[in-house]
């Protein structure tokens, strides 16, 4: 069973910065990605950004020049660090790993941005 712990959630005003991380339970490298969700009060989860094996990147056109992904395999640890940030991201932010056809996810932490 594998487990994903996110941290470093918090409220925030908008223009400021946070960094989230997610901390696995095995070893990083063996997952072919791992990469973030969010999810808005009645909205939908939504993609964030991803990070694979090889070190490539994907963002969400909304957070394209303001999120950073990054992976430190050392620690088995992957970080969100967010800019610029805006009312509008606010959310739970939810880390997600694959390994193959497996998905498994964190529990998540809570991003307020006020404005």
């Amino acid at each position: 069973q594998v487990q994903l712990v996110e941290s470093g959630g918090g409220l925030v005003q908008a223009g400021g910065s946070l960094r989230l991380s997610c901390a696995a339970s095995r070893s990083i490298s063996s997952f072919n990605a791992m990469g973030w969700y969010r999810q808005a009060p009645g909205k939908q989860r939504e993609f964030v950004a991803t990070i694979t094996g090889g070190e490539s990147t994907n963002y969400a056109d909304s957070v394209k020049g303001r999120f950073t992904i990054s992976r430190d395999n050392a620690k088995n640890t992957v970080y969100l660090q967010m800019n610029s940030l805006k009312p509008e991201d606010t959310a739970v932010y939810y880390c997600r790993a694959v390994r193959v056809i497996q998905i498994y996810w964190g529990q998540g932490t809570q991003v307020t941005v006020s404005s």
